[in-house]
């Protein structure tokens, strides 16, 4: 805008200069012009009473040469009474030219080498003098250069002074803009104590007015939310503690010892979404250097916690690719809460006895994790992924899936849901190793069913029935 500003300016000025410096330059020339010729009229004058006294040549030549000057004037004395023509001085105009002055009557002006001459017609007794006057080039033009100097200076000035008074302008208009866009980035990255001060034109300050406000509103909502989500946790710990003493009544069988971590897990969380709900800040951190976890150990431990259940209904269940270790991206507790929603999807949303699995796949530059079962399938997956919507059956929030594309989009990757080769629903999800996007993907937390004829990313699980 400011550099708009500036070139609008500079084109405006530069024509009205060009608009009153060119007429006023031409004018200023033809006045020199006038003047020289005038001067001019005014040295002929000087030699008329002298012609209209004598006709002897000798005195003529000293009127004629005390007038000119440096051989600048001539008299045609016309022939007549039995004596020839005759020019006094140095002639340099054209014969036809006097010729046609002397016919005329009138004065006339003719160039010659070197600039012109003032033809002067008068009548006297012995017939039609013509008084010649050399007007030089350089007289008629005489402070010509001068005058276009000053006028080409002054418009210089005032192109240069309504540039900077336009760059003043432009720099008072686009610096609270500026400030503005720099409260939206910050504000957008998490900082909430981002302001704008209300400076600058009325619109601008307007618009940093009603910023503030916007951000004021933010924060009281983020904070409403905190203390909600904070109070609905808190509300928790009654049945918790009473889930917790009903767990050590249940004596030593390994159900009981596994009741009792999963209760005391189920505080742990509880203890830390209250927490993390009451901090004053959001969290906007990526993860640093070295931060991650082993997902096969991940995975072994949360498949190991759900067997038990999986046994209690005569699910089978198929654990692989977590022989070895596979470093991921992502810190440990994430990526069991992924684990964990998906698997109680599967124990949720299928009837006993449904067969699941769990694969993990290490390419070059990402982990797949695959979590299929032999159910009925999800038949609108895009429904499915929207957050707080849920598949419509009975304790589906919708926020599980939500969980799962939040942690594999943190690194670069993605989720996906189709049809898995046990014939229900599979989930993958693209944890990317680098900053490098993977070759194929679509747009950030985009879902794709089964689409006829996609070609699948090199090295993919993901199955298609």
């Amino acid at each position: 805008m400011r550099w708009a500003l500036v070139k609008v300016c500079l084109a405006v000025t530069a024509m009205v200069v060009v608009a009153f410096a060119v007429p006023l330059g031409l004018v200023v020339k033809e006045m020199a012009r006038d003047r020289a010729f005038s001067n001019a009229e005014r040295e002929a004058a000087v030699v008329v009473p002298a012609l209209s006294i004598t006709t002897d040549r000798g005195e003529l030549e000293r009127v004629v040469a005390s007038a000119g000057s440096d051989d600048g004037m001539a008299v045609h004395i016309p022939a007549g009474d039995g004596r020839p023509a005759g020019r006094l001085g140095r002639p340099r105009a054209a014969v036809s030219d006097v010729e046609a002055v002397r016919a005329l009557g009138r004065a006339s002006i003719a160039d010659v080498t070197g600039g012109f001459v003032l033809l002067q017609p008068v009548a006297l007794g012995l017939g039609t003098v013509v008084i010649e006057v050399y007007v030089p080039e350089s007289e008629a033009g005489n402070g010509v250069g001068t005058a276009w100097a000053v006028l080409a200076g002054v418009g210089v000035a005032l192109i240069v002074g309504s540039v900077a008074v336009a760059d003043r302008l432009g720099v008072r208009m686009v610096r609270p803009a500026q400030r503005l866009a720099q409260g939206a980035h910050e504000l957008g990255e998490g900082k909430l104590g981002a302001r704008v001060p209300e400076e600058g034109p009325t619109e601008l300050r307007l618009a940093a007015v009603a910023f503030n406000s916007m951000a004021d509103q933010v924060v009281r909502l983020m904070a409403n939310e905190r203390e909600l989500a904070a109070d609905l946790s808190h509300r928790l710990r009654t049945p918790l503690t009473v889930l917790r003493l009903n767990a050590a009544s249940l004596g030593d069988s390994p159900a009981a010892e596994q009741t009792r971590a999963a209760v005391a897990q189920l505080e742990r969380e509880v203890d830390t979404i209250i927490r993390t709900a009451r901090e004053a800040k959001p969290q906007t951190a990526g993860a640093g250097p070295g931060a991650g976890c082993d997902a096969a150990e991940v995975v072994r431990e949360r498949m190991a916690f759900w067997s038990a259940l999986a046994e209690d209904e005569d699910r089978k269940v198929r654990v692989a690719g977590v022989d070895r270790p596979v470093r991921v991206p992502v810190a440990r507790a994430d990526l069991a809460a992924a684990l964990d929603a998906l698997l109680g999807n599967v124990f949720r949303h299928t009837p006993d006895g449904t067969a699941f699995a769990v694969d993990v796949h290490d390419a070059d530059d990402a982990v797949i994790v695959l979590v299929s079962d032999a159910g009925p399938g999800i038949p609108d997956p895009e429904a499915a992924m929207a957050r707080g919507r849920g598949s419509g059956a009975a304790g589906s929030t919708g926020l599980g899936l939500d969980i799962v594309r939040r942690l594999a989009e943190s690194t670069g990757g993605d989720v996906r849901i189709g049809s898995s080769v046990l014939g229900g629903t599979e989930v993958r999800i693209w944890i990317q190793l680098s900053g490098r996007e993977p070759s194929g993907r679509g747009h950030r937390g985009s879902v794709r069913g089964r689409r006829a004829g996609r070609p699948r990313r090199p090295g993919s699980l993901f199955h298609r029935a």
